[in-house]
């Protein structure tokens, strides 16, 4: 999948992409939306300042580009 959601993307960049992540992200505890840094952070940087291992990021991009078809 050419299109498909990557640790390395930032959160604006899924965000402005594919606008129904939101609430994937918020299961994972990622409030990160409104935030200031959410444009330069990486979905992979943000979650590890959450807490979330490399299981949980796994899990969390599947679900991500399950949501974004």
């Amino acid at each position: 999948m050419a299109d498909s959601i990557t640790k390395d993307m930032t959160f604006g960049e899924l965000i402005k992409k594919h606008p129904k992540a939101g609430p994937v992200l918020a299961g994972y505890g990622l409030h990160c939306i409104g935030c200031h840094i959410a444009t330069i952070e990486t979905l992979e940087q943000g979650a590890r300042a959450h807490g979330l291992n490399e299981t949980d990021i796994s899990k969390m991009l599947s679900d991500l580009n399950a949501v974004a078809g």
